[in-house]
């Protein structure tokens, strides 16, 4: 064909690194440390809700409302309209998407026009700035940076890592649309404070700027830390759009059901693109998480409470990968909440530094290959959670995820003992 296929709103976001590293896991023996999802079984309730929404009333097949199944968005209002303070409508306040991915997409096609500016704190997950670029938006970064060196013989904190308030200040202009927040953050695991969101706030209300919050990981909040919406801060409701996922809140990231929750005169816009675009998310999947939403509505705050349970079992874990982690060198930070921590590699960039690849590739690409190659260990890059011109200056981390079985826990021991036997490169 003669014509130009593709349109130009692909243009520079047709690589993706998570292509590369997963493939790379498929050809080597490796334990996959590197994607964000679990490898054990949901909850048993979970399980046997998906199980009843597909064996038992038959009309689950067909087709539900638009923008979710009722049941699910009544339970949602409920549930999170307590959390956030709100009075929220199920039919104005609440949109069921394809996982939270589906939710980012449709709130940035919905919300950013050409030339609209959107404040992207970095490191940050790598979907943020292709769909700002594909809504035909401009991102504009800023990050996040560790304040003081950790003391001596001690382990760094993912709260270590600040933004600085006038950086973020200067980074709103006329054309600051929106603003992107991510708490408890992946990659670093940050659970923003009250004293942070005040500051973004502050910031969004004084420039009359939204606020797209991405809150997936807000159950697993570690060492008693609390995982806040800024949403239910004051004057925030108005201007907010708060993103979750049964995948990462029930352990069943297959499932692919996320939900977006706003102020009507935002959400209507989500609604247009949503009508427009897939209509509606499968309705059993929904009907499961429905069920999964009622019963913990019911055990809330009490021992017996899932959203209680996992960040118990997986601080376990967590704790279990800082120590082994340590064991050949790495330097975990220590995260406060989410999947994941990352490790410090600067000791290896010292040793080892010239590792195999291309001469312009950040240095924390070139050892995560290094390790799935020689050491079957996968992990990811930090420097891919930068835009281009950072990625050089954040380059000696990569990421670790934490929340796995604990025979592949086991499993990276043993490939841990083995690299600590071996003679260092």
């Amino acid at each position: 064909m003669s014509k130009q296929l593709q349109a130009r709103r692909l243009e520079g976001i047709d690589h993706n690194p998570w292509v590369e590293f997963t493939r790379l896991s498929k050809e080597y023996d490796v334990v996959n440390l590197g994607q964000g999802f679990p490898d054990f079984s949901p909850p048993d309730f979970a399980v046997q809700a998906f199980q009843q929404a597909t064996t038992g009333n038959f009309m689950l097949n067909q087709y539900t409302t638009a923008f979710g199944y009722p049941p699910l968005t009544k339970i949602l209002a409920s549930f999170f309209g307590k959390l956030l303070g709100q009075e929220m409508d199920p039919l104005k306040n609440v949109l069921v998407t394809v996982g939270a991915y589906g939710a980012l997409f449709t709130a940035f096609q919905a919300l950013v026009d050409e030339g609209d500016e959107v404040i992207i704190i970095e490191p940050a997950f790598n979907c943020y700035e292709p769909m700002t670029m594909m809504a035909g938006g401009r991102p504009v970064f800023v990050s996040l940076r560790p304040q003081s060196p950790a003391p001596k013989g001690q382990l760094g904190s993912s709260n270590d890592w600040q933004l600085d308030p006038t950086e973020l200040a200067s980074k709103f202009t006329p054309r600051t649309k929106i603003l992107v927040l991510n708490t408890p953050n992946n990659p670093l695991g940050k659970v923003f404070s009250k004293k942070e969101l005040e500051l973004v706030a502050a910031l969004c209300q004084q420039h009359d700027v939204l606020c797209i919050s991405d809150e997936v990981y807000q159950w697993l909040v570690y060492d008693g830390h609390q995982h806040i919406s800024i949403a239910s801060l004051p004057g925030m409701w108005e201007r907010t759009l708060t993103i979750g996922s049964a995948g990462k809140s029930f352990s069943a990231t297959g499932w692919k059901v996320g939900w977006v929750m706003g102020p009507d005169n935002i959400m209507k816009h989500l609604r247009t693109v949503h009508q427009n675009s897939i209509f509606h998310c499968p309705t059993q999947a929904q009907a499961a998480v429905a069920q999964c939403f009622e019963r913990e509505q019911q055990h809330f705050g009490q021992p017996s409470s899932y959203f209680l349970q996992l960040p118990q079992a997986m601080g376990l874990n967590r704790d279990h990968m800082i120590q082994s982690l340590q064991s050949v060198g790495l330097k975990p930070l220590i995260p406060q909440g989410s999947y994941f921590l990352i490790a410090d590699i600067s000791d290896f960039k010292s040793s080892m530094p010239d590792l195999p690849g291309a001469m312009d590739e950040p240095y924390d690409r070139r050892f995560a290959k290094w390790m799935i190659k020689n050491k079957g260990l996968s992990a990811i890059p930090v420097s891919i959670f930068y835009s281009q011109s950072h990625q050089k200056d954040f380059d000696h981390c990569i990421r670790f995820c934490f929340v796995k079985d604990k025979a592949t826990l086991q499993a990276m021991d043993k490939r841990l003992c083995s690299w600590k036997g071996e003679p260092q490169a």
